[in-house]
Formats: structure tokens, C-alpha cells, sequence
């Protein structure tokens, strides 16, 4: 990845970030982070990564409400951020937590059994 990617991709999930805290919050939708943004190496797409706490239904419904508001949202970042083209957005759900707190509640399992 250029810095240039890297360095447009950082922008962008700062905006991002400010815009889902002050617009964005919902009861339809659960507590969310911009976890991450990558930028395609033209920088014409955004692929935001969200976690969102909250059940199966919640985060799904979440990401779909996002991409539901993704011309607004691409819009406010065109006005923030000067490039020759704002990108293209797709949120996506980042289940990373998830998957740790999957892990962490194995391991705690295995220590408990091999206390045993």
C-alpha cells in the first residue's frame, strides 16, 4: 500500500469517524466504531470496516442502515476531503472483538478444565 493510500485512508476514517458519532447514532442502530478504512490504489473506493456492539440482528442491521446512507455520507466526505474524485463507499462489518472475545473464552474454558 502507498503512503498516499494509506496516508487518504487515514483522512477519510477520521471523517468518518466524526460524522457515524455526531449523525449517526440510532436506536436501530448499535454502538459502532470505525475500526479501520482501506483505500483501493486508485482511491476510488473505501471499504470502512464498522464494529458495532450489539446481537446478530443489530449489527446487520446497522451496516445495512450505513450503506443505506452512503451517498450522504460520501457526500460530506467529498466536501471534507479534497481529492480529484471523493471515493466510492461500502461498509463492512468488522467482527474482530468478536473473534477475541471468542478465543479468550476458550482459553478460559481450557485453564478451568486443565485445573481440574
Amino acid at each position: 500500500m502507498s503512503v498516499r493510500t494509506e496516508k487518504v485512508g487515514h483522512l477519510v476514517k477520521e471523517e468518518m469517524a466524526g460524522l457515524i458519532e455526531r449523525e449517526y447514532r440510532s436506536p436501530d442502530m448499535g454502538f459502532m466504531t470505525v475500526t479501520k478504512v482501506s483505500m483501493s490504489p486508485d482511491l476510488r473506493l473505501a471499504r470502512v470496516y464498522i464494529s458495532v456492539f450489539g446481537d446478530n440482528k443489530t449489527k446487520e442491521r446497522t451496516i445495512f442502515l450505513l450503506n443505506e446512507a452512503k451517498k450522504d455520507i460520501r457526500q460530506f466526505i467529498g466536501s471534507r476531503i479534497r481529492l480529484r474524485f471523493t471515493p466510492e463507499i461500502a461498509f463492512f462489518l468488522d467482527d474482530t472483538m468478536d473473534y477475541v472475545a471468542n478465543i479468550e473464552e476458550l482459553l478460559k474454558k481450557a485453564r478451568e478444565h486443565g485445573d481440574n
